[in-house]
């Protein structure tokens, strides 16, 4: 009998589904994974595909030319890319910004940016951290103001997945200078051809290197005031309640990278042979394995918990931080014990389990730090 890792969420029309993602996955991501590490970008025509296929937006209603179905869907997507460590398409920062168009923005935002980001001809990014200003949100300093009926946006922001490829970028900003957190909002820029806005480095990451993490200049980029979302101002600090919706998919993230490196180091001790047998007879090897397919159950029931919930839409702000939190720092722990079970060839870039290692440690930073997570559930004690 193996140990069955299965979300307890998965239906029928969600296993088809995933028969889908992963043909995907292994004739388009996979061939192209290496170069695009290199290069740090998977380039549009990928994102493009995904649309063409109808795996793009799958929780976006059919109206909105999205697939129709729940957060299930996305779920399944984020899943396949994290277990082999395919990060270059930031599909949960896609997804994000249609969430939030979904949430937040009027009928016209909707129909005008959804069926597009649905494609694959835009490309989501949310843009909120800056370089003096990153879990403290209210510490931002980019600023909108209103000048003859639009907005002249100014400032930076850093580390912004999908940033170098982005169509559509969510950029919070002051609004008001003046009222802290009530005076932010959230505006749609609509990146082609609008001037004052550049896109600088794509950075040098440690792991993640496929995906496109830039920074972004504002100078005096024009915004129509009809696109600032929903068409309120200061409303901004509210609209990030929607970050539980990233929480929970950066949590599926981790637990879907525990288990490919569970796999990958079970495959591997099967086959290494040490003092005439297989390291995977050895006692300390068997009690490790143990111990790490223990974790990843317990952490797979918590993680299909939230993915229901959020689904059913009622994730709260403090489950979606425990889980952000805890299943970040386990699978840490994780994928460093698969690592030194490999040995020396764990330290080889060639190896899975590396590439798993060098992505994880970013999930602890972000989405909210570890941190931040802890001092947002001890508020609610």
């Amino acid at each position: 009998m193996t140990i069955d890792f299965e979300p307890s969420w998965m239906d029928a029309d969600l296993v088809l589904l995933r028969s889908t993602i992963v043909r995907f996955i292994e004739s388009e991501v996979l061939p192209d994974d290496e170069a695009a590490r290199k290069r740090g970008n998977v380039g549009h025509a990928l994102w493009r595909r995904a649309g063409e296929l109808g795996l793009l937006c799958l929780d976006v209603p059919e109206e909105y030319g999205g697939g129709g179905g729940d957060y299930r869907h996305e779920a399944v997507f984020n899943h396949e890319l994290a277990r082999r460590s395919l990060t270059g398409m930031a599909i949960s920062a896609h997804s994000l910004v249609a969430r939030f168009l979904l949430d937040h923005a009027n009928e016209d935002q909707r129909r005008r940016y959804l069926p597009r980001m649905a494609s694959g001809e835009l490309v989501g990014a949310i843009a909120v951290t800056e370089p003096d200003a990153g879990s403290d949100v209210q510490g931002i300093r980019t600023t909108a103001r209103r000048v003859d009926g639009d907005y002249v946006l100014n400032g930076s922001k850093i580390f912004i997945s999908n940033g170098l490829l982005a169509g559509i970028v969510l950029v919070v900003a002051k609004t008001d200078a003046g009222e802290g957190a009530r005076g932010m909002s959230i505006l749609i820029l609509e990146t082609e051809g609008l001037n004052g806005y550049r896109v600088g480095r794509v950075l040098d990451k440690i792991g993640q290197k496929a995906q496109d993490t830039a920074e972004l200049f504002f100078d005096d980029v024009r915004v129509p005031a009809c696109n600032l979302l929903g068409g309120v101002e200061g409303k901004g600090f509210g609209q990030l309640s929607g970050l539980c919706y990233e929480r929970v998919t950066i949590g599926i993230t981790a637990v879907a990278a525990m288990e490919g490196a569970y796999d990958a180091t079970l495959s591997y001790v099967r086959g290494r042979h040490a003092f005439g047998r297989p390291i995977a007879e050895f006692q300390n090897t068997r009690f490790k394995l143990a111990e790490i397919a223990t974790q990843i159950k317990v952490a797979r029931t918590f993680i299909d918990r939230c993915v229901t919930e959020l689904a059913a839409g009622h994730v709260d702000m403090i489950t979606s931080s425990m889980a952000k939190w805890w299943l970040t720092e386990l699978h840490g722990k994780v994928i460093d014990e698969c690592l030194q079970l490999h040995g020396g060839y764990g330290y080889m870039n060639e190896y899975l389990i590396s590439r798993l290692y060098l992505d994880a440690r970013v999930r602890r930073i972000y989405g909210g730090t570890s941190e931040i997570m802890k001092e947002m559930i001890a508020r609610s004690l």
